[in-house]
């Protein structure tokens, strides 16, 4: 399978239609059908459904869709590798690629971009926000340079270091609910009432332990990825966000933040793939990273750290 061909799956994905594809291809339509029947027969199995003489519309099978996904991936990766290969010169430019989760963290990776922006004005970031199955999936995929997960990595597979930042958790609320009243939120104030929590892998059991109940004892009315979507869920009233602090502001809304009692802390490092070989803007990134954290007051010991060992500090670096 030729990576053309699958720029030209991935582009009848995106049209929903062959005709609009060809168009944006530059090739003709029975070219592009053919290509497309080629690669069906190669994998034994169709990939497109198409639409009869009334309608034009092209829908993904199953495995078409499972093509789409791994495509993307592939021609992710092989951007990237054309990226760190034409740029492996004296310039160091290119692309950093974080997954993270929504923590205040991020504000130590946007100091340590924005420090590094001074020297190297090329270098470009990207952040996708994930919980930590997505966050550990990109990562072994190689398609992502750090992440930030909220529990200690693997040391066997990744490389790590903790961040100076310890998120608190609390319950994001409506102003006119009765808890809003108290000054902290203890476990037995949540038992009964509607609760929506994050679906971060890892999380049940910390809360579980605070809350001193299994979640099938709680009645979660609703699960949330971004914190943003479950603070709209809460202005509505369908139930209590349990979440961070400082991740949503709620000066000047509807909603207020109450913290637990007793406190629940959640630790975050930034991990990276052990003996992946990177890009050089990926080594400053880390350098940059590391600066930051060294002035930073923390509550953690940080962990030993030995650069000529990290694939992402190579010595021409």
């Amino acid at each position: 399978m030729e990576l053309r061909t699958l720029r030209y799956f991935l582009t009848v994905a995106r049209e929903q239609n062959i005709s609009a594809a060809a168009e944006s291809l530059h090739i003709s339509q029975p070219a592009l059908s053919t290509q497309l029947k080629v690669m069906e027969e190669e994998l034994g199995k169709q990939l497109l459904i198409r639409g009869t003489k009334g309608s034009r519309k092209v829908v993904l099978t199953e495995e078409g869709m499972i093509l789409r996904k791994r495509a993307e991936e592939i021609l992710s990766l092989v951007q990237k590798a054309e990226d760190e290969i034409t740029h492996s010169d004296e310039t160091i430019v290119g692309d950093v690629v974080i997954g993270a989760g929504e923590t205040d963290n991020v504000r130590l990776l946007a100091q340590a971009a924005r420090d590094l922006q001074k020297q190297y004005p090329d270098i470009h970031y990207h952040i996708s926000s994930g919980n930590a199955e997505y966050v550990l999936e990109y990562l072994d995929k190689g398609l992502i340079d750090f992440g930030l997960l909220f529990r200690k990595p693997d040391k066997k597979k990744y490389e790590w270091l903790p961040l100076p930042v310890v998120d608190t958790w609390g319950v994001l609320m409506r102003r006119d609910a009765p808890l809003a009243r108290k000054a902290v939120i203890r476990p037995e104030d949540l038992w009964e009432l509607p609760l929506i929590i994050s679906h971060q892998k890892g999380e049940d059991h910390r809360l579980a332990q605070w809350m001193r109940r299994a979640r099938s004892e709680l009645n979660v009315v609703a699960t949330y990825n971004l914190v943003f979507n479950a603070s709209l869920l809460v202005d509505e009233g369908l139930g209590y966000a349990l979440c961070f602090d400082k991740l949503i502001h709620t000066d000047g809304t509807n909603l207020r933040f109450r913290p637990f009692s007793p406190i629940l802390e959640s630790p975050c490092y930034i991990a990276w793939k052990k003996y992946q070989i990177s890009s050089k803007a990926a080594g400053r990134f880390l350098q940059s990273v590391q600066k930051v954290i060294s002035v930073q007051p923390s509550g953690h010991e940080v962990a030993a750290f030995d650069p000529v060992h990290s694939a992402f500090l190579e010595e021409d670096i």
